[in-house]
C-alpha cells in the first residue's frame, strides 16, 4: 500500500483519481513541452485510466485565435501512460468540435 502521495502502490491496484489527474497533466506536459489547458475527462478503465485532455498547441493573440488539439491519454492501473494520440485539432473560439 502507498505512504506517501507521491508513492507508486506496488500491489496492483488502480491508483486514486486523483493521482490519475495528476499523472496525465503532468505527464503529457513533460511529453508534448506544452501545459494542458484542462482535462475534459477522466474514465476508469479496465486497464487503468483514459482521458481526455485540451492543450493550447499555437498560441496567438487574441486568444480565441489560438489552436487547439484534444488527446486522447491512456494509463495503466498505477498511473503511467501508455499511449496518447491528437484526436482532434481546432481554432480556441470554436464553441463545438
Amino acid at each position: 500500500m502507498a505512504t506517501k502521495d507521491t508513492d507508486r502502490d506496488t500491489s496492483g491496484e488502480r491508483i486514486p483519481m486523483a493521482e490519475a489527474l495528476r499523472a496525465v497533466t503532468s505527464g503529457l506536459a513533460l511529453m508534448l513541452e506544452h501545459p494542458p489547458a484542462g482535462v475534459t475527462s477522466l474514465k476508469s478503465t479496465d486497464e487503468g485510466w483514459t482521458a481526455q485532455v485540451e492543450v493550447v498547441e499555437v498560441p496567438r493573440i487574441p486568444d480565441t485565435a489560438s489552436v487547439m488539439a484534444s488527446y486522447r491519454v491512456d494509463l495503466d492501473a498505477r498511473g503511467e501512460i501508455v499511449s496518447y494520440e491528437r484526436v482532434a485539432r481546432y481554432p480556441r473560439g470554436r464553441v463545438d468540435h
